[in-house]
């Protein structure tokens, strides 16, 4: 029984949307306008999967070459969440290659 559902599972077509961005509101604003465009063409919507907050260190020494114990640390946080519309539409499609996403919000669309 449960292979049959595994071979069902692998026909449906799915569209697998991943989008990250250093502000977590930009990217809250981005799910929305995502999820709104695949509720208007009756698309099924699994998510936004929130995944693990890549956190990037920068260790940067005060000054040119002496005082080696004064640095300053930096961090860049980058968030992201993962989405899945199943069986997507070809108006759909057109539409998210259309959508306008705000500066610094990267979108990655696989099949």
């Amino acid at each position: 029984m449960t292979g049959e559902k595994a071979k069902v599972g692998k026909d449906i077509a799915k569209l697998r949307i991943k989008i990250s961005a250093y502000d977590h509101y930009l990217i809250n604003d981005s799910i929305n306008r995502v999820i709104d465009l695949a509720e208007k063409y009756g698309s099924k919507i699994v998510g936004p999967v929130p995944l693990p907050v890549e956190i990037k260190k920068y260790t940067v020494n005060r000054s040119t070459f002496v005082h080696k114990d004064s640095r300053e640390q930096f961090e860049m946080r980058i968030h992201k969440r993962l989405i899945d519309i199943i069986e997507p539409s070809n108006r759909l499609m057109e539409s998210m290659m259309n959508l306008n996403l705000p500066t610094g919000v990267s979108i990655e669309v696989k099949m």
